[in-house]
């Protein structure tokens, strides 16, 4: 089964990147935790995420959301 991914415009990126800085944590620390988690996911993945240039999957948002600890709604405002 193909995982679902979500169309989004740069607010999602925007909102993921200003959330992991306000939690002091780098590109490279995320992702590891990320892996951490089973998310398979590089680094240059998550600038593409970030710079709104690549659709970000459920599993990878749900994964970020934990990580970051932080809501859906934060995520996705904007």
């Amino acid at each position: 089964m193909k995982e679902q991914k979500i169309k989004q415009n740069i607010c999602i990126g925007a909102n993921i990147r200003e959330i992991r800085r306000r939690r002091g944590m780098g590109q490279t620390e995320l992702v590891s935790l990320l892996q951490l988690e089973g998310v398979a996911m590089t680094r240059e993945a998550l600038v593409k995420i970030e710079r709104g240039a690549q659709h970000i999957q459920a599993s990878q948002l749900r994964a970020i959301k934990n990580v970051l600890g932080t809501t859906y709604d934060q995520l996705l405002e904007g």
